[in-house]
């Protein structure tokens, strides 16, 4: 990592001395409150004309009843009780210097938040006490880590804003909020307007506002809804001063919010504020790389949009501040942010979350669940639910940067067929370009372009191409129309002359659309249109869009002004806003980059989106590399550069677990990774894996070995093989599992801990997965293995191959994993819809259904089915669509039309298995009509020639 500039005592901003005034800071008491509010202990801070004798013997006695209000503070119920340190002894001041109260020491370590947070900085007690903050240097180590306790840290009574006034209104409530005493961060507001819109009985909305002067806000849609909760799920409480917000859950008490616990900052440049959280168990915050479940161990994740392999500990290509939190009794709620500036996310272990923001305002949700599915469903009703995918994006996917020809691409393809492995779509990078300029091709070593497309479409195969956003400006005038047109429209964003940005990307010197300018979105349509017309693409790749540059800013720097050099910097790869990106002060049509610089993916998505849909009036397929709330309704995302290793393997199901949480279910990485090269085991291992991504790509890089399943040995390429068709095989189940994102926001890759909230040791699994809620995945992940441990939640499990059956009590289960399986196990109570598997999904998605029933202890079970043409804008919304429902109960199946359309005709049930019969059968039935059947000693009953259309109800019963 960089450094980044040390300050010294004397280099600290105050914008007023208010914090160094001795009257100030001793003679002025905590305000009063209302009785009525519930209030948490304050606190009275001594007088300095007490005599030092008399200062004393006070200072023995308020610190033995501190410790003692410690001690029963500490043994608290912290689910059900406000959490906040212990208040102070007594903060001194002598002869105008500030002097550290006693009760410094006595503040836990988790409950220490920091006061001096500037990265790469070494504290010293003068510094902090600058700041009016208590200094304790941790023992554990000699210099404070990135991680770790703050030496520098805010005494229980800094302070903050008072809440003078409090109304009600139609949607909630409003408050006034002021500040008396200024900070050490210039600009502060010192009134701000507090407003509380209680949306939904499950959704609480809070907005902080500067009322005197308007400030950029997030230019995404959100709900505006008329009417208040006639029942919420959650009380509101208010400390008056310092003002604190406490959202408790009305059912069981449980804090899921208190701002009480440290001090609210709101300047121009700096926004601050902290909760305790009722637990350690906290998901999303992406995009990082990390383990599914969030470290609280004082971990500091940050913000900011950046172009960078994934790498721990650092920002990576998107933005998403929202965060899942599981509570103790298994109850869950979450919370979001809408705010797109530069940020850090501080986790304690107290537990406790600081947010730091260099912009914007406090916009902000509590969603009560009180499941973790309903919390991911009701942030999706906030921000949108997921697209529904065509077909074919759900097929195998190959792709890498270095095929060079045209016709090496046509050949894998070819060799593909060969083979016999299924594959829908063919990928190009940035080779098949025409030195790498954007909206052409190659016409001499791609120059069988356009024949490659129209030979895939023969064969009901599909074609997605790179596009980066860098426009090259360094062409003869008149020779590319892209940024001669661009420029004449002004749609490219300037810098802070007004000139246009130039940067360096793959072309060379390059300007970036803006596009947030709707011109841009036209000017992208015409272009993608013209290109449409010479290779007629299914599908758009969108690259480098956080947005990335070769150059710091640009070509030219950037100013020294606040935007680029803010008076506080997140912790960002680089140690500037412009480290690899555009200068933060470049202008765009809605707002300075600064504001909306991690939103850029975002708007390239929707142009693109908004392009193609024109082109083709189907629905779009898109992949973004950076991304941001909402980006669901426009694209999917794959993991970024990942490399060829047992690692990078593993770290891709916390990904893409994270990313179903955030909204974008359409995710995968790499498969055999993109860097490295790889090996024949672990590609094999990958492709088994990402049979199972919802987006299932592999793509290389350049100069690597080949790395198509039909570049490995025959035992290698067949396992592969079998990996891919069992994806195809379950393309019914997973199709209906998009459905119910895009309908309900509902994961597609669900975490265990979704399916068995109750169940703890759930909570930090992140190697193993399931579809839905039905279908668990537990991947070989480490080198030479042929076994793998998985963890069964308590209850009844199958086999998904044999049906098998394995009663679990909750506990780890030693499994069978030879280099040609992946282990795969349907929960009990489940009914999986699955195909006949062919080469491509528009010729599986013909094929004769098989039904999969995994009866429960009790003999029930149930599934569903959702078929529409596969490509056909909002065929749901339409009512262009069927919908089948299926039952067992007392050893009777049934099939039930619940929405009827003309697809579900030439669809037919060919064959029925049912895992769990106890006993073998004397006759089965099919629509009252004898059926033959067989029955296994592990039994499964299966039925077979069914030919039973889709469209019509059925039953089949057993006796």
């Amino acid at each position: 990592m960089v450094s980044y500039k040390r300050l010294t005592p004397e280099e600290v901003h105050f914008s007023g001395a208010a914090l160094l005034d001795p009257d100030e800071s001793t003679d002025t008491d905590l305000k009063e409150v209302n009785p009525e509010l519930p209030l948490l202990p304050q606190s009275r801070r001594c007088s300095i004309t007490v005599a030092l004798l008399t200062l004393g013997g006070l200072i023995v006695v308020l610190s033995g009843i501190w410790l003692l209000g410690t001690i029963l503070w500490l043994h608290k119920p912290p689910s059900t009780e406000p959490h906040r340190p212990p208040g102070p002894a007594v903060a001194k001041s002598l002869n105008g210097t500030w002097l550290q109260p006693e009760s410094c020491s006595q503040i836990p370590e988790a409950w220490r938040f920091d006061c001096y947070p500037e990265r790469g900085v070494v504290v010293t007690e003068e510094m902090c006490h600058a700041r009016n903050c208590c200094f304790i240097q941790h023992t554990q180590s000699n210099t404070p880590g990135r991680n770790g306790v703050p030496w520098c840290f805010y005494t229980p009574d800094y302070p903050s804003y008072e809440l003078v006034s409090i109304s009600d209104t139609e949607m909630g409530k409003v408050g006034k909020l002021l500040r008396n005493k200024k900070t050490y961060y210039p600009k502060d507001i010192d009134a701000l307007q507090l407003e509380l819109l209680y949306e939904e009985d499950n959704r609480l909305r809070v907005r902080i506002t500067d009322p005197s002067e308007k400030r950029y806000e997030v230019p995404i849609d959100v709900p505006v809804v008329q009417k208040k909760a006639s029942n919420p799920s959650y009380t509101v409480d208010f400390i008056k001063d310092p003002f604190g917000l406490i959202v408790k859950r009305t059912q069981t008490g449980t804090v899921l919010l208190n701002t009480s616990i440290a001090p609210l900052f709101y300047a121009d440049q700096f926004l601050q504020m902290s909760t305790s959280l009722p637990s350690s168990f906290i998901y999303g915050l992406g995009e990082h790389r990390s383990n599914f479940l969030h470290d609280v161990q004082w971990n500091t994740l940050t913000m900011w949009a950046r172009d960078v392999p994934p790498t721990e500990l650092t920002n990576l290509y998107g933005v998403h501040p929202f965060y899942l939190s599981v509570e103790s009794d298994g109850m869950a709620h979450g919370f979001f942010m809408l705010n797109s500036n530069a940020m850090d996310v501080a986790l304690q272990p107290a537990p406790a979350l600081t947010w730091r923001m260099i912009g914007g305002i406090f916009d902000f949700y509590v969603f009560l669940g009180p499941d973790p599915s309903s919390v991911i469903a009701q942030y999706l009703d906030v921000v949108g639910k997921p697209a529904m995918p065509i077909y074919w994006a759900l097929g195998y996917h190959l792709c890498r940067w270095g095929y060079k020809s045209s016709d090496k691409t046509w050949n894998v393809v070819k060799e593909m067929r060969n083979y016999g492995i299924p594959q829908d779509v063919q990928w190009n990078d940035i080779d098949y370009m025409d030195h790498a300029l954007d909206f052409t091709y190659d016409t001499m070593n791609f120059s069988t372009l356009p024949d490659l497309v129209k030979d895939l479409h023969r064969h009901d195969q599909h074609y997605v191409m790179i596009l980066d956003p860098g426009i090259s400006n360094s062409q003869p005038s008149g020779s590319y129309w892209p940024f001669d047109e661009g420029k004449k429209r002004g749609i490219f964003i300037n810098d802070s002359n007004g000139e246009i940005l130039t940067g360096k990307v793959w072309p060379g010197l390059t300007a970036f659309p803006d596009f947030s300018n709707p011109d841009t979105h036209e000017w992208w349509y015409q272009n993608l249109k013209s290109f449409h017309e010479k290779v007629p693409f299914d599908g758009v790749w969108i690259d480098m869009n956080e947005p990335s540059n070769f150059f710091s800013g640009s070509i030219n720097g950037c100013p020294d002004n606040e935007l680029e050099n803010p008076p506080y910097t997140p912790g960002i790869l680089g140690g500037t806003l412009k480290a690899k990106t555009v200068c933060a002060s470049a202008r765009q049509k809605i707002s300075t980059h600064y504001n909306i610089h991690s939103l850029y993916g975002l708007m390239e998505a929707k142009a693109t989106d908004s392009a193609l849909k024109k082109m083709t009036d189907k629905r779009t397929f898109i992949i973004s590399r950076s991304t941001f709330p909402s980006q669901g309704k426009y694209s999917g995302h794959w993991l970024g550069d990942n490399r060829s290793q047992w690692k990078d393997l593993a770290t891709s199901i916390p990904g893409m677990l994270t990313f179903n949480i955030l909204g974008i279910p359409l995710i995968g990485a790499d498969i055999c990774g993109f860097g490295g090269s790889t090996t024949e085991e672990l590609c094999v291992r990958w492709t088994q894996l990402g049979a199972f991504y919802p987006f299932s790509r592999n793509h290389n890089s350049i100069d690597e070995q080949d790395q198509e399943p039909t570049a490995f040995s025959p035992a290698a390429r067949t396992a592969m093989k079998e990996a891919i068709l069992l994806r195809y095989s379950l393309f019914p189940h997973l199709y209906t599992l998009f459905h119910h994102a895009h309908i309900s926001g509902h994961t597609v890759a669900t975490p265990l801990l979704f399916q068995f909230p109750n169940d703890e040791k759930t909570y930090g699994i992140d190697k193993q997965f399931i579809w839905g809620k039905s279908l668990l995945v537990t991947p070989v992940l480490e080198a030479g293995r042929d076994y793998v441990v998985g963890y069964f939640p308590k209850g009844l499990w199958y086999d998904f191959h044999t049906g098998d059956s394995l009663v679990s009590s909750g506990e780890d289960i030693n499994l069978q994993a030879p280099i040609d399986k992946i282990n795969l196990h349907l929960r009990e109570g489940s009914i999986i819809p699955t195909q006949r598997p062919n080469t491509t999904l528009w010729v599986s998605s013909g094929q004769p259904l098989h039904l999969i029933v995994s009866l429960s202890e009790d003999g029930v079970a149930k599934g569903d089915l959702f078929w529409d043409d596969g490509e056909t804008l909002d065929t749901y919304e339409k009512d262009q669509y069927a919908y089948i429902y299926f039952t067992v109960e007392q050893n009777t199946m049934t099939s039930e039309v619940l929405h009827n359309h003309e697809e579900a005709t030439y669809i037919t049930v060919e064959t029925v298995s049912f895992y769990g019969v106890k006993t073998e059968p004397e006759n089965v039935t099919v629509n009252s009509q004898e059926a033959t059947f067989t029955y296994r000693n592990n039994q499964v009953l299966t039925v077979t020639d069914l030919g039973l259309n889709l469209s019509h109800n059925f039953t089949i019963s057993w006796m």
